[in-house]
């Protein structure tokens, strides 16, 4: 409630567009569908879990999919980039050295941009080969399109991916919870910080480079 007050009475910075918002709680909700649905055989919840699951599927690989069409085209993909600089200036804060402020998104929260990409890359290309395996209205059922070796290999990254997953989901909420880390949470929310938080967390000149 507090921080609320605080953006009323201050000035307000976009930090994400409604449309971008729409895409991370889509891709939240579905893969807490999936999770959900691929951890209930193991823990024992008996409901149609599949239907479920291949559905959650499709639409997270719907919203991938916007993602990347908006980012390459609408968006500044070296917002999201590591260069040397970033890597220097991370071992010099580690190290003692100065601290110094990133631009609007600082270098854990590209890191853990990359690390969503890879895993979650891994889960739809092992996801849709899967999807051979059940009677679905979009590819027909073939479960010995594959070789056993082949199918093994599939469902071991799968299930690796998720379980990363489950371990970033874990780390992504218990750093949007933190006190200090609320505004990023509010606004994922609302859209916006004011610009006394972002002056004090990000570099001003660094973040409007970073816009497009």
């Amino acid at each position: 409630m507090t921080s609320l007050v605080l953006m009323s009475t201050q000035t307000q910075i976009t930090r994400h567009k409604l449309v971008d918002r729409i895409f991370h709680w889509a891709m939240a909700a579905s893969m807490f569908a999936l999770l959900i649905t691929g951890l209930s055989v193991p823990l024992g919840l008996k409901f149609d879990w599949l239907l479920i699951h291949w559905i959650a599927g499709l639409i997270l690989i719907a919203v991938v999919i916007f993602h990347i069409v908006r980012a390459s085209f609408w968006q500044h993909l070296a917002s999201m980039w590591i260069g040397v600089r970033d890597i220097a200036q991370t071992v010099a804060a580690l190290t003692g050295g100065p601290v110094t402020k990133p631009g609007k998104y600082s270098v854990a929260q590209r890191l853990m941009h990359h690390a969503v990409t890879v895993f979650c890359l891994a889960v739809i290309v092992t996801g849709v080969l899967m999807l051979k395996k059940v009677d679905t209205p979009i590819l027909a059922r073939d479960p010995y399109w594959l070789s056993a070796e082949v199918w093994g290999l599939v469902y071991v990254i799968h299930g690796l991916a998720a379980l990363v997953f489950v371990s970033m989901i874990i780390v992504h909420i218990y750093f949007a919870v933190r006190p200090e880390k609320l505004f990023y949470l509010r606004s994922m929310i609302f859209g916006a910080i004011t610009r006394q938080e972002r002056n004090d967390n990000h570099d001003p000149a660094l973040w409007s480079g970073e816009e497009k």
